[in-house]
């Protein structure tokens, strides 16, 4: 056998060039078990199996039954290193799936550099694996793959360490985190020195080498956030965070959205994503864990959209991308600063074909922003944001469906399924600096928002007095504000910090039924808006207080706690009352006081150590209370929110040029609100008892000097019924949801791994990979989506010329064009549960900017 026979040979190294003073080697190999089961491993002798470091990249694989050996050489610039980090996970990948056994994964680093700043306290002129025990890879093929994306991030984190160049005194100067700050109740903050878990993703990482339509493009890179792309523009990203609104079918449920202040999260707790530019985002910031819940109601996780600031000089920028499906978009954006004037005007257009039948789609965004310095203490800014969407809805699939044709839809094309909205919002942001020592924040806001949904309800579904049809009709007006007081002084002759506010948010809603076809049961015309089956006004509002501090008590100590007193307003008023419909108005209340708590201490200045805990709520929303199981009529004021109890244990350090945070979590939950039924796009909801999600996150982000960039984020969360219940309600052996069921919609494990060269002008690389694990579709734990591994490639070019800055660029997804599911459309009742993805797809750019 080649891996025996290797093991008398032994391959002189190329000898290095006198002038090179330091190098990196680094070797893998991927053996079998069986190859190491000679008396003289070369394991035992401090070196790696076949450890072979050539100047050149090379790779080679030598597959032997069930035996495999696969060896990637040392590759001596970062450029080739990017290159070659793509290639070995082209082997890993696709090796590891034909392989049956357990494998042994042997890892060695070879540096001759002394290595005093990386691993031990005294220098050493050569360091070799030789304590690292070998490892069994378990049979699962996911749990492969994720070992072999971390085995290569890990060694390139290693690789670009050791070829920092360093001064020539051999002394490199401290670098320190580029500094950057988040949004909170309190004000904003450094997010090492927050006491919880919160990230922050740049412009940079949002529209680079990317279409700058979705915020799964960029949002995988945050632990703790699933984002899943149900390539279905009709029902919206699903976005979820530890858990919280995995369930949603539509839109975005269970996290809290804000767009420049703006909740784009309504008062009842359902929000959407559609009106984000992400081509004017100058960041998006992410905040999980308890302090959530100072935000109130459905509060499981914020995330926060900031438009960029205009800056002088003027500046025009049109931007043009194209890419698979007959995807494109096209945008103008004007942006500058002139005296006490900034402004940011950004107008898009997008449009696909769609990787599924009927899943076509059109959007236009218009967002704007003004800011004036009114005098040295105050600041206004105006921001104005409009979105049409029109898109068709392809709907889910069956498994028989998904097998045999992942692009097809039946049933939408039979409906015609669609949706279309028209949205416009203007707001007011008032920042007034008191005096040194006090600051006063106030924001309005109002807008309009309506939507028609042409749904799936057969016909004969539909002649019960008590059916309110298949076509949705919401006309909508909202509006709010919020005013908040920031102070800072002292408390015991220590820093203390407190913000108090007061919040208040109002939805009035014209919701519309009508039957969606024309003509006789028999001989229906289908997709078209029929008799009216639906009338009514609801109302959602909620008027919450909230007081936050921050105080340090000791030079390493520092305390922080809010609180939060919620109360959302429900009420509907019934105006189809015909026959067997009586009137079905009513209103209800919901209450909670929202407190949170946590302490952080300093261990050293590049270490913080935390713990944190806290409630938060969330009530039904106004689609959720839309219907009443059964097919009754009115709304259903039954729910009760659901209350939950999050505790938090984590460390933030900044090691290696970089930042590491690590974080534990639980959250208990009491009365979850859980799907009841859900057929033909229609939900009903329940109370089901007892929750518990429970996990751990890892970050780990690095960018060198010499622009080389690093970024890691895992998560693994378990989320299960405590409790039992039914669905649908009355009990049998059919439909019963035993106790310990995973929850649907949460993946248990995911990772992202990115590497890239990113300098501000010439060439830029990078490359991704991205790992989530099976994905459970209904309560009962009976559908499943597999788990997948996909990989990217993204590249471009930078370039100033005078006024002029070009940008070209192109990525390719989904590189080894792996079959997977988008999303799920959880408990579906017709079991088509699956909105399949596409394989490979690609995406190419230009941008050209002219500053005055």
């Amino acid at each position: 056998m080649w891996c025996r026979q290797q093991q008398t040979k032994r391959r002189p190294r190329i000898r290095a060039q006198a002038q090179q003073k330091r190098k990196a080697k680094v070797c893998y190999a991927f053996v079998s078990s069986s190859c190491l089961e000679t008396p003289t491993s070369l394991s035992a002798q401090g070196q790696l199996a076949h450890s072979v470091c050539p100047e050149f990249a090379q790779a080679r694989v030598y597959p032997s039954s069930s035996r495999l050996c696969v060896r990637l050489p040392y590759v001596p610039t970062r450029l080739t290193a990017a290159v070659g980090m793509a290639v070995f996970c082209t082997f890993a990948f696709r090796l590891l799936r034909t392989v049956d056994s357990a494998l042994v994964l042997h890892f060695s680093v070879s540096f001759d550099i002394p290595l005093r700043r990386f691993f031990m306290p005294h220098s050493v002129p050569v360091f070799r694996h030789s304590s690292l025990e070998s490892f069994h890879l378990p049979r699962s093929r996911f749990a492969q793959q994720l070992l072999a994306v971390a085995a290569v991030q890990a060694a390139t984190i290693f690789a670009a360490q050791a070829q920092d160049a360093a001064p020539a005194n051999g002394v490199k100067p401290e670098r320190t985190l580029p500094e950057i700050t988040i949004s909170t109740p309190g004000g904003n903050v450094r997010p090492f020195e927050l006491a919880g878990s919160a990230d922050r993703v740049d412009a940079s990482q949002l529209r680079d080498d990317k279409l700058q339509v979705n915020l799964s493009e960029s949002l995988a890179a945050v632990p703790g956030i699933q984002v899943q792309n149900r390539y279905n523009y009709a029902q919206d990203l699903q976005l979820s965070i530890r858990g919280f609104g995995a369930r949603s079918t539509f839109g975005v449920r269970g996290v809290r959205i804000y767009v420049d202040g703006i909740p784009a999260t309504l008062p009842d707790g359902q929000g959407q994503t559609s009106n984000i530019d992400i081509g004017s985002a100058n960041r998006i910031d992410v905040l999980r864990g308890p302090f959530s819940a100072l935000y109130g109601n459905s509060s499981g996780g914020v995330v926060q959209v900031f438009t960029e600031r205009g800056e002088a000089p003027p500046k025009v920028e049109a931007s043009f991308a194209a890419g698979s499906f007959g995807t494109r978009r096209e945008s103008m954006k004007a942006s500058g600063a002139k005296d006490d004037i900034d402004w940011v005007l950004d107008p898009s257009h997008f449009h696909t074909d769609g990787w599924r039948a009927h899943s076509a789609a059109d959007r236009d965004i218009v967002n704007g922003k003004l800011g004036v310095q009114v005098d040295e203490g105050t600041r206004a800014t105006i921001i104005f944001n409009s979105v049409r969407l029109n898109a068709q809805d392809p709907l889910g699939l069956t498994q028989t469906q998904l097998g045999l044709d992942p692009r097809s839809a039946p049933l939408a094309v039979q409906y015609d399924t669609r949706k279309t909205v028209d949205q416009r919002q203007l707001g007011l942001l008032l920042e007034h600096r008191v005096n040194a020592d006090n600051d006063l924040r106030l924001t309005v806001y109002g807008g309009t928002r309506d939507t028609t949904q042409f749904q799936s309800i057969p016909p004969s579904a539909q002649t019960g007095a008590l059916q309110s049809g298949g076509v949705i009709g919401l006309n909508r007006s909202y509006e709010g504000v919020d005013l908040r007081w920031t102070s800072r002084t002292r408390l015991a002759d220590r820093p203390f910090e407190w913000t108090a506010g007061v919040s208040y948010d109002l939805l009035n809603e014209h919701r519309t039924g009508y039957e969606d076809y024309i003509g006789t049961i028999a001989r229906p015309v289908l997709g078209v808006q029929g008799r009216l089956r639906r009338d009514e006004n609801n109302q959602a509002s909620n008027g919450d207080p909230y007081l936050e501090a921050n105080w340090q008590v000791a030079d390493r100590w520092t305390v922080e706690a809010g609180l939060r007193y919620s109360s959302v307003y429900f009420r509907s008023t019934d105006h189809y009352i015909v026959g067997a419909n009586g009137n079905d108005s009513g209103s209800a209340r919901y209450r909670q006081a929202l407190p949170v708590a946590a302490v952080r201490y300093a261990a050293t200045p590049n270490l913080n150590l935390y713990a944190t805990a806290g409630r938060g709520f969330e009530t039904p929303t106004l689609n959720e209370i839309a219907y009443r199981p059964g097919g009754l009529a009115g709304l259903n004021f039954g729910l009760k929110p659901s209350v939950n109890d999050s505790f938090e244990v984590g460390a933030k350090a900044r090691m290696a040029d970089g930042l590491l945070t690590a974080g534990l979590f639980q959250t208990r939950t009491s009365d979850e609100i859980v799907t009841d039924t859900n057929n033909g796009g229609r939900s009903t909801f329940q109370n089901a008892g007892r929750t518990r999600r429970q996990g751990a996150e890892l970050a780990w982000f690095r960018e060198t000097e010499s622009h080389w960039r690093t970024q890691v984020a895992a998560t693994f969360l378990t989320a299960r019924y405590v409790d039992g219940f039914c669905s649908p309600a009355p009990c049998n052996a059919a439909n019963t949801v035993a106790s310990g069921n995973r929850i649907p919609g949460i993946a248990q494990r995911s990772l992202f791994v990115s590497y890239g060269y990113a300098p501000p002008e010439g060439w830029h690389a990078g490359a991704e990979a991205r790992a989530i694990s099976r994905i459970q579709a209904n309560d009962a734990n009976t559908a499943s989506a597999p788990g997948y591994v996909v990989a990217a490639l993204h590249a471009g070019y930078t370039q100033h010329f005078g006024p002029w800055n070009l940008n070209v660029s192109a990525r390719i997804d989904n590189v080894f064009d792996r079959r997977t599911v988008g999303s799920v459309i959880v408990n579906e009742g017709n079991q088509r549960y699956f909105e399949s993805a596409p394989g490979r797809t690609w995406v190419a750019g230009v941008s050209a900017a002219y500053s005055f």
